[in-house]
């Protein structure tokens, strides 16, 4: 509880600079038009993708806290420059896998380009600074037979991809959702307080915090988190789940993740939230009327 309060806290004085710079020249590059024709800022998303690494470095279990603060900070880094060098009118349709890919073949380096890399080479590198997460109900034991704490394993290859693809891949998800207001807040949201349980549910604690802290402005239509906000949570999340127990356990959550990806590339996740009433009503909880 004191580490989510700590998230919000973070994250409501990083609204609150966010509103101070919007108001001078220097918040301009930052100022998008939403989906339904409102100003919003998308410093938003600096805000919650500092309050959401801090406070995942304050509660990250030994071993974690440097990994954590690699992928947080630059996700959230790159994230911001493809929110501000992707506003380019050269760069309109260097959007999605696709568009990069095409971009590329054009001769080009995308702002989505550096920011993919980047954020793949931050998960990479946490993934040779964390160890394997215990397998279930292992535990290392004394001479006298008490527990010490959880067994932990060696990071394998296969360990050291599954993490590289769980925080590449989640920051990726979690940016996908940000074409509404409140939405991929509310998907950061749910995921970090299903994964307060256990000995790195602490790592979850903050940026569950700080993103429930951003939701009313979000949903306000106010600010936008963009992608520096969007990454950076994600990221974070993603290294969450790669602490996991269980090779297969996570295999599971990266095949899921990559599905989705996968198929965002041919199906609107908008489409499919509207057509479904339970997500729909989800969705819009909250929001403004448009």
């Amino acid at each position: 509880m004191l580490l989510a309060a700590g998230g919000a806290a973070l994250a409501r004085l990083g609204l609150a600079g966010a509103a101070a710079l919007d108001a001078r020249p220097a918040g301009a590059p930052w100022r998008r038009t939403n989906y339904a024709g409102r100003p919003v800022t998308l410093l938003g998303g600096p805000a919650l993708a500092l309050a959401a690494t801090v406070s995942a470095v304050a509660g990250a279990p030994a071993g974690t806290g440097a990994a954590a603060a690699l992928v947080g900070t630059v996700s959230g880094v790159v994230g911001g420059y493809d929110d501000l060098a992707g506003a380019r009118p050269e760069q309109a349709r260097d959007k999605g896998l696709a568009g990069h890919l095409r971009a590329l073949g054009a001769g080009r380096v995308s702002a989505g380009a550096v920011k993919v890399a980047g954020i793949g080479a931050a998960a990479a590198a946490a993934a040779l600074l964390v160890e394997a997460p215990a397998a279930p109900h292992a535990s290392l034991r004394s001479a006298r037979g008490v527990a010490a704490g959880p067994l932990r394993r060696p990071t394998t290859l296969a360990d050291a991809v599954l993490t590289t693809g769980l925080v590449a891949g989640t920051a990726n998800l979690v940016n996908l959702l940000d074409l509404r207001p409140g939405r991929a807040a509310k998907a950061a949201a749910l995921a970090a307080a299903a994964g307060l349980g256990g000995p790195a549910g602490t790592l979850a604690a903050g940026p569950l915090g700080a993103a429930l802290a951003v939701l009313p402005a979000d949903l306000g239509e106010r600010v936008m988190l963009g992608d520096a906000g969007a990454n950076a949570a994600g990221a974070l999340l993603g290294l969450r789940l790669a602490a996991v127990p269980g090779r297969p356990a996570r295999a599971g959550a990266l095949a899921v993740v990559v599905a989705l990806t996968l198929a965002s590339e041919r199906v609107s996740f908008t489409r499919v939230i509207e057509a479904t009433p339970v997500l729909r009503e989800l969705d819009r909880l909250g929001r403004r009327g448009t």
